[in-house]
């Protein structure tokens, strides 16, 4: 399978560097001078320092039409702020799409009265005929690059979208599953960010066991709550 990477940040490049060695991957970074350091260094000291990229990685800057030519599969790994503009660059892509972003999009022309949107959503407003989903979990983009052991979930409505994350991602270290649930999985994204930050104050504040776990089961409960306000399902949330 050939990959397309988009984004050179930590998370683009942890899974850039966990397929180059089942597939052949292109590692794309907007900025040429930040291509350039990576490719000759074999590292990417601003994002993961340490970490010596495996030979097959191809790192490119320059024109992202030709630098995914021929892809199978095109993985957007820029921060949420960004996907819209990648998406729209996208827009007559025919293979798989994936974003690897969670959270929500800034209010637009930063009005404060304009709700942000999930990935989901701006996927629909503005390149809706691309076949595309999310792949997302609980993850750290070091330990996946070290090849430990991590648990991913592929959501999207299409099941060749699906199939392709997890032939491309899936092996005996780094598990993906696959969900259509794709509202869910993105508001388990995004979310469970914020219940871990009040689990740090939780514990900074030295409370105790039982009020982290509280913290922890009623944060659950509301996530689920939310999720399915926005049309989840709850078995998503326990995922």
């Amino acid at each position: 399978m050939k990959i397309c990477v988009h984004g050179a940040g930590a998370w683009g490049t942890a899974l850039a560097v966990n397929a180059a060695g089942r597939h052949e991957v292109t590692l794309w970074a907007r900025d040429a001078a930040q291509a350039e350091a990576i490719a000759n260094v074999r590292e990417n000291r601003r994002y993961l320092p340490g970490l010596a990229l495996p030979p097959s990685l191809v790192v490119r800057a320059g024109d992202l039409r030709e630098a995914q030519a021929g892809a199978d599969l095109v993985i957007v790994a820029t921060p949420m702020a960004a996907l819209r503009q990648q998406l729209i660059a996208l827009r007559g892509t025919r293979v798989p799409v994936a974003w690897l972003c969670k959270g929500v999009e800034p209010a637009l022309g930063g009005d404060a009265a304009s709700f942000g949107m999930l990935a989901h959503e701006i996927w629909a407003q503005v390149a809706p005929t691309l076949k595309a989903g999310v792949l997302s979990g609980p993850s750290f983009a070091q330990e996946v690059a070290e090849g430990r052991p991590t648990a991913l979930v592929a959501a999207s409505p299409h099941a060749e979208v699906r199939d392709a994350l997890v032939d491309a991602f899936h092996g005996p270290a780094l598990r993906v599953y696959a969900n259509d649930d794709i509202v869910g999985v993105e508001v388990g994204g995004a979310v469970k960010n914020v219940l871990a930050i009040a689990t740090g104050l939780c514990d900074g504040l030295a409370l105790g066991l039982n009020a982290r776990a509280a913290l922890i089961t009623r944060g659950l409960a509301e996530m689920t709550r939310f999720g399915l306000a926005l049309g989840a399902r709850a078995g998503t949330f326990m995922g």
